[in-house]
């Protein structure tokens, strides 16, 4: 249990203390919410809970406080203090810190890494764009927003399973063969008109291109029908191949990639079926509608058009409904915010099915604008199209790209300044986080070379200064920061976190001389910036961002 837990349970059993007294009627406890104050004055912790609880105990707040502070004990508590309308400020004996602390170091590499939690397994679903071209920033934004979450939940303790949903079925992939088509017979001479929901981008003319120049005219007097076949697939392979690629990249990877074309027809139609069967399709003018209405929608929904074809919708039915079927306690869906009138039909078409729709939490991704010069890009220079993940990758690199992509919460859109993540300074926040390990690994280096040794319990109470101390009380807020992250879905927390950290560090290695000084103070700030870089090293690796040991 840590000083957290011990105060929590403290100032429950205050209250519960108080009411067996009789001076708190029964009630509801509400829940014991404890903060860091922003002023050291202020002691090392703080609760509004007096106030909290005035409607349950119909007292006034600062009568609360005081009863309360009566019954608070603890030998690692030195006083409290009541502040204002009715804030308990708890000030802790100095050994308390560095009893944590020295925990924390024993802990090495697994501090941060919270234990297993015996839950059922969680899928991410995340990315999932069409394999008929290159990533753009947008991708990329999910892409780094979907693998933190991964890594959140796990470095949490929640068994997790990504996934890669691929729309390989459906007009997209027609599409995608008769642009090939257009730009393979372009090149080779003849006149064509181009696809009227055709893809423009210079990706389908390089494919044509390397069409010709594995088989030439190979397919010129071939048949329509069968081309488009052989080059729908030829483009597939290709597109997909390289979407990996750039994921890779970017550091992100799946472990399972599911094909949308193992839905047809099998899984759709059995989906279908049992909708029939508990009567919530019904037939109109020769097309299936799902009574979506009935669950919460605005209006019916069409699944089998009346030519026989199924919708979007049904391919989505069915892949949801395999999702539950193969039994994920929590399902994660990151879609782009387009999607948004999309996430009553699909949750309304799993309640219809017998499944839980709770289960089921779609988090919306807002818009990236990319800013150069202080003017809004909005064409790639290469292409003319979109800008593409790859190119952003090439101008900023991989760890500002993803970094900046996580500084702000999904829901709110991102203004990503491609100037300020080139920078090489301290005004460029991933830079600065980096920077801060770097300096971390040349303080390793020379306490190598001055033959300084960290041992297994160094003199930690004599780091008194106050760097040092807002740099231990920051560390040991980590794992409850990790726990709140990934409850919350927020990986941007972390992010937060993480510069946070870096700056208390900076302050303190401007501040505190590390060699020179008398040994036992040098073993204990070196035990400091010790768990300093790995808890850096952590948030950094659950953010995808790597930690550099030289700059």
């Amino acid at each position: 249990m840590d000083i957290k837990d011990k105060l929590s349970a403290a100032i429950e059993q205050a209250a519960k203390d108080a009411i067996a007294d009789g001076v708190f009627p029964e009630g509801e406890l509400p829940k014991i919410v404890l903060e860091v104050p922003p002023q050291k004055e202020f002691g090392d912790f703080a609760t509004n809970f007096a106030m909290q609880s005035a409607r349950v105990f119909r007292k006034n707040p600062r009568q609360i406080a005081e009863e309360l502070a009566k019954r608070i004990e603890g030998d690692w508590l030195d006083h409290t203090q009541i502040a204002g309308p009715g804030f308990l400020n708890f000030y802790l004996k100095g050994n308390v810190l560095y009893d944590s602390f020295q925990k924390i170091l024993a802990a090495g590499e697994s501090f941060g890494q919270l234990p297993a939690k015996d839950a059922p397994k969680i899928q991410v679903e995340y990315v999932s764009a069409n394999p008929t071209g290159p990533l753009h920033v947008g991708h990329g934004r999910g892409a780094a927003a979907g693998s933190a979450l991964v890594n959140l939940l796990r470095a949490a303790g929640y068994p997790v399973e990504s996934e890669y949903y691929i729309n390989d079925a459906g007009n997209q992939m027609n599409n995608l063969a008769r642009s090939v088509n257009a730009r393979y017979l372009e090149l080779l001479g003849r006149e064509v008109e181009f696809p009227e929901d055709g893809y423009h981008g210079q990706d389908i003319v390089d494919t044509a291109q390397r069409i010709i120049d594995k088989e030439g005219d190979k397919y010129l007097n071939m048949e329509e029908d069968e081309r488009l076949k052989i080059f729908q697939d030829l483009a597939y392979v290709e597109k997909l191949a390289a979407l990996k690629e750039d994921l890779a990249a970017f550091q992100v990877t799946f472990d399972k990639w599911f094909s949308e074309r193992t839905l047809h027809p099998e899984a759709v139609k059995a989906a279908v079926k049992i909708l029939q069967d508990n009567g919530n399709i019904y037939e109109q003018d020769g097309a299936l509608w799902l009574k979506s209405t009935a669950y919460g929608d605005d209006k019916d929904r069409v699944v089998i058009r009346d030519n026989g074809v199924p919708t979007y919708l049904a391919a989505d039915i069915a892949y949801h409904h395999n999702k539950y079927e193969r039994g994920f306690d929590r399902l994660i869906n990151i879609w782009g915010a387009d999607h948004h009138g999309y996430v009553c039909r699909v949750k309304a078409a799993m309640e219809a099915l017998g499944h839980d729709p709770k289960k089921l939490t779609v988090l919306l991704l807002q818009m990236v604008a990319l800013y150069r010069g202080g003017e809004l890009v909005k064409m790639s220079k290469r292409t003319g199209q979109s800008v593409t993940l790859n190119e952003l990758m090439e101008e900023v690199g991989t760890d500002a790209a993803r970094y900046f992509f996580l500084m702000r919460s999904l829901d709110s859109q991102l203004d990503f300044d491609l100037d300020l993540a080139k920078k090489k300074s301290n005004d460029n926040p991933v830079y600065y986080i980096q920077y801060a390990h770097a300096r971390i690994c040349s303080i390793f280096r020379q306490a190598e070379e001055t033959k300084l040794v960290l041992g297994e319990k160094p003199e930690l109470s004599l780091l008194t200064d106050s760097s040092e101390i807002d740099l231990i009380k920051k560390i040991e807020e980590y794992p409850e920061e990790v726990e709140k992250a990934a409850a919350d879905y927020a990986p941007q927390r972390i992010a937060r976190y993480s510069y946070d950290l870096a700056a208390l560090f900076h302050s303190f290695y401007n501040k505190c001389r590390i060699m020179g000084v008398e040994p036992q103070l040098a073993e204990a700030r070196l035990a400091l910036v010790t768990v300093t870089a790995h808890v850096i090293r952590h948030s950094l690796g659950i953010l995808g961002v790597s930690a550099p040991e030289h700059m």
